[in-house]
């Protein structure tokens, strides 16, 4: 279906009705007249149509989008306004156009497992967004949109403290918001049932949207009381012998590379506030993907450098990253670090492989697929990367969520051949690595969206932080270099988790 276009009962809602939609009154988010009585038709149409498929349809999705006061704050608004139990999603790329995505509650959560946990999921959304009654996505991210994300891992996740974040886990919010440039998206949704009536959907909606307060993300407690406690899930010695043993492997020819990945948790005197990590990743890493997904008690954060996947229409891009090394405060020194890393034969051919691998996985689906000749360097506040913007045109329709399963997991974060890298990346890291590594992000009811790969990142829950870092392993790596190229991954989230 193309942007701007309306599906359902209610009428267009296109660009124009977007923005002149007024939200009303003294409660900033209340619904105007207007917009009720559109979204009162879509409610009872949605009703009648689960009444008619009995108990066997699973529902129909209302929802309706109006413009937002151009101020809000997406994440903000989310982290203000959730409730204990609820499950919210935020991510945003300040630097790419204040693009922000931001979810509260959930009506309909997709779950699965397995090696087809993408297809399964894929498919699911594809029928609920055909079947709803909704405005079109004007905006990306803007409009009914699932979130969420899926683990490294087909069964991943198992540990305890992954509990919530299932193998494969998108949610329909109750409520979205988008931002893009300066205009604000607010979205409502419902899930109607064969047993629901028109007004308690509404009560719900009209509850929720009424709840909602707009107030600054809060900022880290400057002095907290008592110390934090920062240890290694395993010794630095077991990380280095880990390396060794997969070079080994690497030399003798059973595959060509392989990452591996550490836990490090920190131990905080108090709960940490993931509104208050999430408001220092963003403003301290502005080209990152930073998101948070909260589920239950827990919440895991990221400042991640690495897109996975953006569709838009029949347009694909994503990016191959790679290699990486420190920066430096001196412009000369931090230079001469980025020369030296293009420069790297190890780095180069580790990068090589994982453009490789995109290329190979995009190409029976696209009419041409492009990359860059030559790497570029990717600078992030304290770290660098090798990177090749990959993009392609696609021959036919495959949603973001098929295509991240296409594409997960790249040589970047799993191995090559990943066939034989699969079952010794447990084994020789010796962790549940749940959602760390795995794609995280959003799609749309034309099945465009964005996933990006869950890296510098955190789990926390209660006072325990479990942050992940990992780096590629090639046949020229050295454990000790590896070692202390995870301590320069995790200074990311490292001292904004230690006060």
């Amino acid at each position: 279906m193309a942007r701007g276009a309306s599906r359902g009962a209610g009428g267009p809602a296109g660009a124009g009705a977007l923005r002149s939609a007024a939200l009303a009154g003294d409660r900033p988010f209340a619904l105007a007249a207007g917009d009720r009585k559109r979204l009162r038709k879509r409610v009872e149409q949605a009703v009648k149509r689960a009444r008619r498929a009995g108990g066997s349809g699973g529902g129909v999705l209302a929802a309706l989008t109006v413009a937002a006061a151009r101020e809000v704050d997406p994440a903000a608004v989310v982290f203000a306004s959730r409730r204990p139990g609820d499950p919210w999603f935020c991510t945003e790329q300040p630097d790419r156009d204040r693009a922000a995505v931001a979810a509260l509650g959930c009506v309909v959560e997709l779950r699965a497992s397995g090696p087809e946990r993408f297809e399964e999921v894929a498919a699911r959304w594809r029928a609920l967004a055909a079947a709803a009654l909704c405005d079109g996505a004007d905006a990306r991210g803007a409009g009914l949109i699932a979130t969420g994300g899926f683990a490294f891992a087909a069964e991943g996740g198992d540990s305890p403290h992954w509990s919530g974040y299932a193998p494969a886990s998108l949610q329909v919010p109750e409520l979205a918001l988008a931002r893009t440039g300066e205009d604000v998206a607010l979205t409502v949704a419902v899930l109607a049932q064969a047993d629901d009536t028109v007004e308690d959907l509404l009560a719900r909606i009209d509850e929720r949207v009424g709840s909602l307060v707009s107030q600054p993300l809060p900022l880290l407690d400057p002095d907290p009381v008592g110390r934090y406690r920062v240890a290694a899930s395993a010794p630095a010695e077991h990380y280095e012998a880990a390396v060794g043993r997969a070079v080994e492997r690497i030399r003798a020819g059973a595959l060509e590379k392989i990452v591996l990945a550490r836990e490090v948790h920190v131990h905080a005197p108090a709960a940490h506030d993931a509104a208050a990590v999430y408001g220092i990743l963003r403003d301290s890493f502005p080209s990152c993907f930073c998101f948070c997904a909260g589920r239950g008690d827990a919440a895991f954060v990221a400042a991640s450098p690495e897109l996975l996947i953006r569709r838009d229409g029949m347009r694909a891009s994503t990016l191959a990253l790679a290699g990486s090394t420190r920066r430096s405060a001196d412009p000369s020194v931090d230079d001469h670090l980025g020369e030296q890393l293009l420069g790297s034969g190890k780095d180069r051919a580790e990068q090589a492989i994982v453009a490789r691998r995109i290329e190979r996985a995009l190409r029976p689906h696209s009419v041409w697929v492009a990359a860059a000749d030559e790497p570029v360097i990717v600078k992030m506040a304290n770290i660098q990367h090798l990177a090749t913007p990959i993009r392609a045109q696609l021959a036919r329709p495959v949603g973001a969520v098929r295509l991240a399963g296409l594409l997960h997991p790249t040589p970047a974060v799993g191995g090559e051949p990943f066939e034989t890298a699969e079952p010794l990346i447990p084994a020789l890291e010796g962790l549940d690595r749940g959602w760390y590594a795995g794609p995280v992000g959003w799609t749309d009811t034309n099945e465009d969206g964005e996933f990006c790969v869950a890296l510098r990142c955190a789990l926390l829950r209660g006072t325990l932080a479990r942050c992940y870092a990992g780096v590629g392993v090639v046949r020229d790596s050295d454990p000790a270099a590896e070692l202390a190229e995870t301590d320069i991954k995790l200074g990311a989230l490292l001292p904004v988790l230690t006060g």
